[in-house]
């Protein structure tokens, strides 16, 4: 059978058993040519260190075990492509890597132009994580940056929103086949992340989650982004694989602080002690990217409110508008007094003002009190 080159890489990348590393080699073996890959025999494949009987057998007879119309048929009825490594539309940095792989499925128009920045933590989330996500991928976004994640629960989707509500794009990165949605309630925000950025996999269709292949998905997404951000993950969170793959890769690290006796932020402290960047809001990653050539990320924007003034990040909750309405006057306060003057809990007003901190909307005086930045 003659096979164009996009073909050859579609077969290869959709053979069990052979793994990155290995495919590394075979193809360093053949010059780079996945045709000659496939149309080498047995006992050639079987002089490339660490490929046996189980992988050479796989290849030779990949006619046998991988039905190529049918795939392309599928790729097809899905609005999507294969784009494969060899291609300006593979995404750049990912090719740096040391066990890259050979294309990706890929739904969405999204040429990988942007600098990308990946946020990734914990699927049990607080309502204060999810709202760091969501500023951050927001103003990240603003200053020029893609937003990269996992589209799994907790922090995944609230950097995807973040970045959507800002106007995107996003980038969502499965640990499946395409036509696999994991978590099923996360259907609406796979089509969004499609229509405005791209949804990519290296798995063929049907393949189905499992520890292996969040553990290949997680390299992918620290591999295509300059930097990782972490956001609530404990100590063995497969953010912490995130992060792992990220000082490999030689990209940069950040993690935001959480509460100390909240075991969801045991991992980012860990990576801070570790030396990751310490990240409080969003000045703190443009500060670290400022020097690198070829992202020079544009400072966030200010845009003018109802009154003429100007407000900076994404627009404020309900809660957090409620409470920056009390400090209207140069009004200084406490918790105490907020919970009087809004009628919210105690947590609600604590949550609220973190994120206007982190927002720069209002400052944390030395008597404990807050005022207006």
């Amino acid at each position: 059978m003659d096979l164009t080159e996009s073909q050859a890489f579609l077969v290869l990348n959709a053979l069990p058993d052979i793994g990155p590393v290995n495919m590394r080699r075979l193809l360093d073996r053949v010059g780079d040519d996945p045709v000659a890959l496939l149309a080498s025999s047995a006992r050639e494949l079987e002089q490339v260190k660490g490929v046996g009987a189980t992988i050479s057998g796989t290849i030779v007879h990949w006619e046998d075990r991988f039905d190529l119309a049918y795939e392309e048929a599928r790729i097809a009825r899905a609005k999507a492509k294969f784009v494969t490594c060899r291609e300006p539309s593979y995404p750049g940095p990912l090719r740096e890597i040391y066990d890259p792989p050979i294309g990706l499925y890929q739904r969405g128009d999204y040429a990988f132009e942007r600098p990308a920045i990946a946020i990734v933590g914990n699927r049990k989330t607080t309502l204060y994580g999810q709202k760091v996500a969501q500023t951050l991928a927001g103003e990240l976004m603003v200053a020029g940056f893609c937003i990269v994640s996992g589209l799994a629960r907790g922090i995944d989707t609230a950097a995807h929103e973040g970045a959507l509500a800002a106007g995107g794009p996003t980038v969502g990165v499965l640990g499946t086949g395409m036509d696999i949605i994991y978590p099923p309630e996360n259907l609406g925000l796979y089509r969004k992340t499609a229509a405005n950025g791209a949804v990519v996999s290296e798995f063929p269709f049907g393949r189905r989650a499992d520890r292996q292949s969040f553990a290949m998905r997680n390299r992918i997404v620290a591999g295509m982004s300059a930097g990782v951000i972490v956001i609530e993950s404990d100590v063995a969170g497969g953010s912490m694989i995130t992060a792992r793959f990220a000082g490999e890769q030689g990209r940069q690290l950040f993690a935001v602080p959480g509460r100390i006796d909240q075991p969801t932020s045991a991992g980012c402290h860990q990576l801070i002690r570790d030396g990751a960047m310490l990240v409080t809001c969003v000045d703190d990653i443009l500060a670290e990217f400022s020097y690198l050539d070829g992202l020079n990320p544009t400072p966030l924007a200010n845009k003018e409110d109802d009154d003429g003034g100007t407000e900076e990040g994404p627009p404020m909750a309900e809660e957090e508008a409620r409470v920056h309405g009390c400090f209207a006057g140069g009004a200084q306060l406490g918790p105490d007094e907020l919970v009087g003057l809004t009628g919210l809990g105690i947590s609600q007003v604590t949550t609220a003002l973190m994120m206007l901190e982190l927002q720069r909307r209002v400052a944390k005086r030395t008597d404990g009190r807050y005022e207006l930045c």
